[in-house]
């Protein structure tokens, strides 16, 4: 379930929401209950590519991140930020600029257009996104490619295209920081166990959320059923019928109270 930044940005902004109006640039987090609690506190929402879509002096920052040219933009405009981004995407952010100032060409393995991956690049316009072989066969001939991930991805993925870059780029020097974030591997590690050990798999988040849907993907690979739901209100009885076990797991965005809630109502399905 939810990860420690998510959990943490959630908090600061419930802080600041009940002290005074406040519009949060984008969805806090890929999280309908979470998007409906921040409505009711009287957030406001606005996009972070646009001055005049907040209607208060305070925003926030989400926890997917922002380019420091985002960021300045509002600072500059006299608006009073506050930024809830997630250390761990901090940390990519800092990888990222590192390889740059060593002189390395950057590219992001990430899903383009992603709230993350737009603030990974939004300070670097020769950046290039990739997420599959054919993005890195289109990529130019380069002599150093500094290599970093949206911190969601799934490690395998990440490392088999950094191998893959490698072997369409031979003359290249080619550097990899690996920024796939510790929460998102342990939830892929511990799926490999519930695949191993279950006839269905729920997955609980929000049906934006791109780890979310990475552990669908996941099961599906292995060949396991995998039926992701947002709420327990979108499980179906049907789902269950001639299965044994079941397995849940959760996308980092995810509260804890959701997840209780699907569980709750599959194990009541059994009497």
């Amino acid at each position: 379930g939810m990860c420690f930044g998510v959990r943490d940005a959630i908090a600061a902004t419930e802080e600041v929401a009940t002290r005074k109006p406040v519009t949060i640039l984008g969805q806090l987090v890929h999280n309908p209950v979470v998007s409906e609690r921040m409505q009711r506190l009287g957030a406001e929402s606005g996009r972070l590519d646009n001055l005049d879509s907040a209607v208060t002096p305070d925003v926030v920052i989400t926890a997917h991140g922002a380019s420091d040219r985002d960021r300045d933009r509002w600072r500059a405009a006299g608006r009073e930020v506050t930024d809830t981004t997630c250390p761990l995407v901090k940390k990519a952010h800092t990888a990222l600029a590192q390889l740059v100032l060593e002189g390395y060409s950057p590219v992001v393995i990430g899903k383009s257009g992603h709230v993350e991956v737009n603030g990974l690049v939004g300070d670097f316009p020769s950046a290039r996104v990739v997420l599959s072989k054919t993005d890195i066969d289109a990529l130019p001939a380069m002599e150093k490619i500094g290599v970093i991930s949206q911190t969601t991805q799934p490690i395998s993925l990440v490392e088999e295209l950094v191998k893959y870059i490698r072997t369409v780029q031979p003359e290249a020097e080619v550097r990899f920081v690996d920024t796939v974030c510790q929460p998102t591997k342990k939830r892929q590690d511990a799926l490999e166990k519930l695949c191993d050990e279950n006839q269905v798999i729920i997955v609980v988040g929000g049906h934006n959320s791109n780890n979310t849907g990475q552990l669908v993907k996941t099961v599906t690979s292995k060949g396991v059923r995998a039926y992701q739901v947002a709420t327990p209100d979108e499980v179906e009885p049907e789902w269950f019928r001639g299965v044994q076990r079941v397995g849940i797991t959760a996308g980092t965005s995810t509260l804890k109270e959701t997840v209780l809630q699907v569980r709750d109502y599959i194990e009541r399905l059994k009497k």
